[in-house]
Formats: C-alpha cells, sequence, structure tokens
C-alpha cells in the first residue's frame, strides 16, 4: 500500500525538482547574458560570472534532489549504479561550482579592499 503510494506520487514530485532545476539554469544563463552584452556595449564592469556559477550551483542543487528522490524507486543493481555515478558527477560539478563562488567572492573583496586603501591615501606629493 505504501510502496503504491510512493511509486504514484513520487514521479510528479522528481519532474517538478528536474524542472526547476532546468529553469534556474536557464534564467541564470539568460541573465548572466544579458548582463555580459550590455557589459561588452557599455564597458562598465559587472559580475556576470559569479551570478551565473551562483544559478547553476543552485540549478544543480534541484537536479541533485531529483536523483536522489530517484534512488527510493531504483529497483535493480545496474539502476543504482548509473544513479550513484550521475549523483557523482553532480555532486562533482557543484563543489566545483561552489569553489569558484568562493574564490570570486574573495577576489572582489581584495579588489574593494585595494581601491579603498588606494583612496585614503592622499595623492603623491601633497602634503599629510
Amino acid at each position: 500500500m505504501l510502496e503504491q503510494l510512493i511509486e504514484t506520487i513520487l514521479p510528479p514530485i522528481i519532474s517538478l525538482c528536474e524542472l526547476i532545476g532546468i529553469f534556474v539554469v536557464t534564467v541564470s544563463a539568460l541573465r548572466a547574458f544579458y548582463q555580459y552584452l550590455k557589459a561588452l556595449f557599455t564597458k562598465a564592469p559587472t559580475d556576470f560570472k559569479f551570478e551565473l556559477a551562483q544559478g547553476l550551483a543552485t540549478g544543480l542543487e534541484f537536479k541533485m534532489a531529483a536523483e536522489i528522490l530517484k534512488t527510493v524507486l531504483v529497483r535493480t543493481l545496474a539502476e543504482l549504479a548509473v544513479l550513484g555515478a550521475v549523483i557523482l558527477l553532480r555532486a562533482l560539478l557543484s563543489l566545483m561550482i561552489h569553489v569558484e563562488i568562493r574564490e570570486g567572492r574573495e577576489k572582489r573583496r581584495l579588489d574593494r579592499e585595494a581601491q579603498e586603501e588606494l583612496a585614503a591615501k592622499p595623492p603623491a606629493g601633497l602634503p599629510k
């Protein structure tokens, strides 16, 4: 009884998680592309890579949630092996993206500190 209920309810939930992940990645990619084009033509500095990375990470989290839910429906060892490989690959991608985000934050922080330090220094030749 419970098994039938799970087999009935879980596939739509898995599909919804997959669709949300696809939607998040698509919207993030389109926004990053728009920001890239805007920066290209206006020469204004933007951090579209950071926003794209955050969107990809969030989208991957939804996709991974769907894969984890699929483990409940697995019937054979071969299916479990394939599912495990997919989860492992998505986890590695997510880890790489999170490292990239962390490095981007650190770079922006150092750039901001350098700009503040330059702004605080009086121009050369002027008395302090």
